[in-house]
């Protein structure tokens, strides 16, 4: 029985994605990795392959954006096909700026002895830590950031990526055509693992900030207008809830070269994070965190929760 880890990438550099941290962090749970690499203008190839592993196999891809130009379907696309690269029996999916924290290695191994023969079980979901701004900062409002996502499937013919390849769902004699299609498909039944994925797609270089959001619009929206600010602005960070946690181990190095302080503001407009904000939702954050152990009210879930395994004695 093997784990496939699997990802897409392009233009690491140029947008500041933590890659290498990526594929490093999934490495010792891993048997291959295998990175779609999409038609990069920057080197991004060479940072990857400067980890230096055996278990890492690079595939070139050409991203279509003339077929899958909205609603972001050009990532589940490639994704879909490179999942159905893996040769595991489970796949382990993480998207660029995500890393997979070491103390999740056991939660996994228990996980996947156990439940590999209970073909109920097609997938794991993994819970969240949305890191914002810098890596003292995180959101905490569970209406924007997903507290909990799949991220570990079986390696079967029917699961397919799906939306902008946030998830994954079964969709018999797929065609490739609306990865965003319901009728005909269903959600997985996943156990929630006691596991955490680190995501930091909102802790980059402000300046590159700017150019990947524009490059997301443009995949989103047929007419989107690029922003022409020189840099993001994170907003106020002391609006934000201080990260007390410890970060992943391979995320050392990349904290301590942490280059955007000058572009950081700790006065002034909130941030620009209106679910966290609003009365609604401020109401809502506080039940959810304090009365319901941090389970999300309503909000669309692309799953079927049927359990939660842990290690420890009891549910965090």
């Amino acid at each position: 029985m093997k784990i496939s880890g699997f990802t897409i990438i392009r233009n690491a550099i140029q947008y500041d994605f933590p890659i290498v941290e990526c594929i490093t962090s999934a490495l010792p749970i891993v048997d291959e990795f295998i990175v779609s690499l999409g038609d990069s203008t920057d080197e991004t190839e060479k940072l990857i392959r400067s980890i230096n592993s055996s278990k890492i196999k690079i595939v070139h891809s050409d991203w279509d954006t003339s077929t899958y130009n909205v609603n972001g379907m050009i990532y589940a696309h490639q994704t879909d096909e490179v999942l159905h690269m893996c040769q595991g029996d489970w796949c382990l999916y993480l998207q660029g700026d995500e890393v997979l924290h070491e103390e999740a290695f056991p939660v996994i191994r228990a996980a996947y002895e156990k439940y590999t023969h209970d073909k109920r079980v097609e997938g794991f979901l993994m819970k969240y830590v949305h890191l914002y701004g810098d890596y003292n900062h995180y959101i905490d409002a569970m209406h924007f950031a997903y507290p909990k996502e799949i991220r570990m499937v079986r390696n079967l013919p029917d699961i397919h990526s799906w939306g902008d390849a946030q998830s994954f769902r079964m969709i018999p004699d797929f065609d490739k055509v609306n990865y965003w299609q319901k009728e005909g498909t269903r959600k997985l039944n996943c156990i929630l693992l006691d596991a955490y994925v680190y995501h930091y797609g909102w802790v980059r270089n402000p300046l590159s900030m700017v150019k990947k959001n524009n490059e997301q619009g443009e995949l989103h929206e047929l007419d989107y207008e690029g922003k022409k600010d020189t840099y993001f602005d994170y907003g106020n960070l002391t609006c934000m809830p201080e990260f007390k946690g410890r970060h992943p181990e391979v995320m050392k190095d990349r904290i301590s070269r942490m280059s955007w302080k000058k572009y950081l503001r700790f006065e002034g407009e909130k941030p620009d994070i209106g679910k966290k904000f609003r009365l609604k939702y401020r109401i809502l954050n506080w039940v959810e965190h304090h009365l319901l152990g941090g389970e999300r009210i309503g909000g669309f879930k692309n799953y079927n929760q049927i359990g939660y395994f842990s290690l420890k004695s009891k549910k965090k």
